[in-house]
Parts: structure tokens; C-alpha cells; sequence
């Protein structure tokens, strides 16, 4: 663990001077944040501290990655930044405004492909357009444009039973974006698909990712999906969720994903991370 810490303190700024001066603007700041809900059992009711003292910016265009312990709050966190959950303590500022509300400058992807099954994947994709109530034309040329764009133009017409897991994520992802947020949220996304769709939509996101130029905000519980797709890595305790650390990815961009898998820095990145977490388990439970 020492030696794997040398490691890591040594490329952390090879890692800061690959960040392009884009990125040097805090545009999403996480400050003191804390959250508790109440839990009844038995007729007894008792408090259960999900995040505790939340402190990290993501910088414009950045893409991080938040990992931790399952039940440390990765996903009450990023609900909380696409304000569908209230801080109990601290706040989100979100361009220099406080978040209180989901708004039209983020977009959150589940893991669950949330798909309505009673539309065509266009009709899906359209779906939040018609929300804001834009025109029945030009909303279809829009949502059109972003399946192209995931590689689902010839599959409009095709309901969403029709189509594989990989096929279903990438319509979700193609809803998201329709929108066109500054902010893309997502929630372990490729979580329910096979190992091999999952490396081959990690490759098509971080494509996409830096053809539209979003920030991203990437919870997961693969260490080597956060490495790989992240300019940073958010470490999480256990419950109470606190930041542990937050780790620079040292590997240059564009990443071709078999020549990054077998780079030293990544390797040590990724058996640092589990050791962090392994020790943060260990003191947790002991």
C-alpha cells in the first residue's frame, strides 16, 4: 500500500498538467454536503446517515468518476446534484447557483434503461422534447440526429423489447443528450450488461464525450471503469459516504482501451483504489 501511494503522489501532477486550461473552471461545487433519512423498523423509527460532509468540484468538461462501498450514497449524491433530493446540510452550486431543482443544464442516466415500452426508440428519444413542448418536426429531426450520433438511426422504428442491452442504453444515452445538457449524470450505466458490451459502450461514450464536449459526473463500482474513463476518481468512505480522496488519472487522451489497460499507471491506479477501499471496509466493519 505505501509503495502503491508513492506511486500514485508521484504522477498526480504529470496527471494535473495533461488537464487542457478548458477545464480549470469549478463548475459544479459540492460544499459540506450531508444527508440522513429515517428508516422505521418495528415501529420504531431511526436515522440512517447516508452522506456525511461532501466536499468536491468538477471542473467545465471534466469527466469524473465517483467509486466507494454499495450503500456509501454514490446515487443519493448525484440525485442530489440533479436536484431531485434536498441537501440536509451544505449545498450544490451548479455555475454559481444554488441547486434546488432539476433544470434543463443536467441530464441523469440510469442503470435501469428506463425506457417506455409502449413507444418506438425515436418516439423514446423525442420524449423530453416534447416535455419542453417543442414542435413535432423539428423535435423528430433532433432525436434523429442523436440516434445517429449513438448508432441507432436504423433502429427508430424498433420498440424497445426489440433491442439488445447494450442497444437500450445507448437509446437512453441518445434521450439524455437530446436535451443537450451541459451536465450528463450517470448512474452505473453499463451495470446490467455483459462484460464485453460494457468495455464496447465505455469506448463509445468517452467518443461521444469528447465529440459533444460535456461534463460528466460517472458513478460506478468497477475501479477499472472509473480509471479508464476518468480524468479523476472520487474515493468514497462506507456509510456515512465521505470523500476519502480524489485521485488524478495520469494517462493521456484520446485512450484506446487495450494500450490503456496494460500501462503501469493504470495498473497502479486501479490496485490503489482497491486497497483504499479494501482498508476502508476493514475499518469500517472491524
Amino acid at each position: 500500500m505505501t509503495s502503491l501511494r508513492v506511486q500514485v503522489e508521484s504522477f498526480s501532477s504529470e496527471a494535473r498538467d495533461l488537464e487542457s486550461a478548458g477545464r480549470s473552471r469549478a463548475i459544479v461545487e459540492i460544499r459540506d454536503v450531508g444527508k440522513s433519512f429515517q428508516k422505521t423498523v418495528k415501529q420504531s423509527t431511526a436515522e440512517i446517515k447516508a452522506l456525511a460532509e461532501v466536499n468536491f468540484s468538477v471542473r467545465e468538461n471534466e469527466f469524473i468518476s465517483i467509486i466507494g462501498p454499495s450503500g456509501c450514497g454514490k446515487t443519493t449524491l448525484l440525485k442530489m446534484i440533479d436536484g431531485l433530493i434536498p441537501c440536509d446540510r451544505g449545498e450544490i452550486v451548479i455555475n454559481g447557483k444554488k441547486v434546488s431543482a432539476p433544470g434543463p443544464d443536467r441530464a441523469l442516466v440510469f442503470q435501469t434503461f428506463a425506457l417506455l415500452p409502449w413507444r418506438t426508440v425515436l418516439a423514446n428519444v423525442e420524449f423530453s422534447l416534447e416535455l419542453r413542448q417543442i414542435p413535432k418536426a423539428k423535435r423528430t429531426d433532433i432525436a434523429r440526429n442523436y440516434l445517429k450520433r449513438v448508432g441507432l438511426d436504423e433502429f427508430e422504428n424498433h420498440y424497445p423489447h426489440e433491442l439488445s442491452g447494450g442497444m437500450q442504453q445507448r437509446a437512453g444515452l441518445a434521450r439524455a443528450l437530446v436535451v443537450n445538457p451541459m451536465i450528463l449524470l450517470m448512474d452505473e450505466p453499463f451495470g446490467s450488461v455483459d462484460a464485453q458490451t460494457r468495455q464496447l459502450l465505455q469506448e463509445e461514450l468517452l467518443d461521444l464525450w469528447q465529440r459533444e464536449q460535456k461534463t460528466v459526473v460517472f458513478v460506478t463500482h468497477s475501479m477499472d471503469e472509473a480509471v479508464y474513463l476518468s480524468d479523476r476518481v472520487v474515493v468514497m468512505t462506507p456509510r456515512p459516504g465521505k470523500v476519502a480522496e480524489v485521485l488524478d488519472v495520469p494517462l493521456p487522451r484520446p485512450r484506446i482501451a487495450d494500450e490503456v489497460r496494460r500501462d503501469r499507471k493504470f495498473v497502479d491506479l486501479t490496485n490503489y483504489i482497491w486497497d483504499s477501499l479494501k482498508k476502508a471496509m476493514v475499518n469500517h466493519h472491524g
